[in-house]
């Protein structure tokens, strides 16, 4: 008797969008280094002055994802046209307390949040008196305990809105309908969470839950969270500032998340150096510290939980973003949109494989004599780094209608 197949594990939904254009957006207080950190991320000229409000309307950008394996197969094609993966990046304005009732233009600026589908909340943790703070003086718990508060009351007021429009849809189909039991669950516990100022993706949630919230209620606190710790410079240099462990520790005990400290300062010296990279690695050693920057884009990318394909050729190597768990038809979509529907197979090589095989050559010839060079279905599951080459059938006529 043949053995029993393994059951498939079936994956835990996720909150936010299933998309692959996903936006990270940056937020915080006024004037802790939202703007500046946002032109050094997309090499834009956002206007950052030292004034609250700098920023109005939002700004958007993109900004390449650093990644070795694109580089290599660059490297090694060499073709005139090349395309990495992005990350699509927003400036919002800053918030302060008050913000969830209209201060500080807050409803419009939370708006804008709840536009984006990943935060990076920048907290400053340094003097400086030439640098106004918006409550006078430096507390970055205060300062995260007051952001948290204005996006708890936002999720309030929209959880309200949702309960109300339910209630409302009941009682135009004249008791037709009613409204189902895990919507009064899942409200009445959402509510007791933001009441008590406790993000919603702290929770335990059932993936039927989970899939509620996203269709009835798009909340701020379901938004993964990178926490950017801007330091001076020389704190920086030296690893130290006495803030860091106890914004460690908050963060750990309201929801979790990444937090990853950075200077402004010095990413804005080490980016003035940028056309002279003698003076740059001079300035690199004297220092004895590293950019930040990759690693804040790698991590915002991967908490939005997208991934890349590559497809290479002596015209063109380019990353294509996909959402992780994407099913190869649908990942075929984004190079065009017809793929999907004529998609007939996807010929697959993981770039570990391929690097390792292709002995600096280029093409798929070393792959195929390893075995390594996989035909795959509909139902393949994209993988990060996969090569992949689509075969694609002719759309009929009655199927491009």
């Amino acid at each position: 008797m043949p053995p029993k197949k393994a059951p498939v594990a079936t994956p835990t939904a996720r909150f936010g969008r299933v998309k692959n254009n996903l936006k990270m957006g940056v937020v915080g207080l006024p004037n802790v280094g939202k703007s500046s950190l946002f032109n050094l991320l997309t090499s834009q000229s956002a206007a950052a002055e030292n004034f609250p409000f700098c920023t109005i309307e939002p700004n958007e950008a993109r900004c390449p994802v650093p990644d070795e394996r694109y580089d290599f197969l660059c490297d090694l094609w060499k073709p005139p046209s090349t395309q990495p993966a992005y990350l699509f990046v927003t400036d919002i304005a800053g918030l302060i307390r008050g913000a969830s009732e209209g201060a500080g233009l807050g409803n419009a600026f939370l708006s804008h949040i709840q536009a984006v589908d990943g935060i990076y909340h920048v907290i400053r943790v340094f003097e400086d008196g030439d640098i106004v703070h918006v409550d006078d003086t430096i507390d970055p718990i205060r300062d995260l305990e007051t952001i948290q508060g204005e996006l708890c009351k936002k999720d309030l007021e929209i959880v309200q809105k949702a309960i109300s429009a339910e209630e409302l849809a009941v009682r135009k189909a004249g008791g037709k309908i009613k409204i189902s039991p895990l919507f009064h669950s899942t409200m009445d516990k959402i509510v007791d969470m933001l009441n008590n100022n406790v993000p919603i993706r702290s929770g335990e949630w059932s993936s039927a839950e989970v899939e509620l919230i996203n269709e009835k209620a798009r909340l701020i606190t379901t938004k993964p969270i990178v926490y950017l710790v801007n330091m001076s410079q020389a704190d920086y240099v030296r690893k130290k500032n006495k803030w860091l462990l106890k914004i460690r520790n908050w963060i750990d005990e309201h929801g979790g998340g990444v937090m990853i400290p950075f200077s402004v300062d010095f990413e804005q010296q080490l980016w003035a150096l940028r056309d002279d990279p003698v003076q740059q690695a001079e300035f690199a050693k004297e220092t004895g510290a590293l950019t930040a920057l990759p690693k804040m884009i790698t991590t915002g990318y991967k908490e939005l939980n997208l991934i890349y394909f590559f497809t290479t050729g002596d015209k063109e190597v380019r990353a294509w973003t996909v959402y992780n768990g994407a099913p190869a038809p649908e990942a075929a979509s984004v190079i065009h949109t017809d793929f999907q529907k004529a998609f007939v197979k996807a010929e697959v090589v993981s770039y570990e494989d391929y690097k390792s095989l292709c002995n600096g050559q280029k093409g798929m010839a070393a792959v195929k004599a390893a075995g390594k060079y996989r035909i795959e279905g509909k139902t393949y599951i994209v993988r990060d780094g996969d090569i992949i080459h689509f075969q694609i059938g002719t759309l009929t006529a009655s199927k491009k209608k």
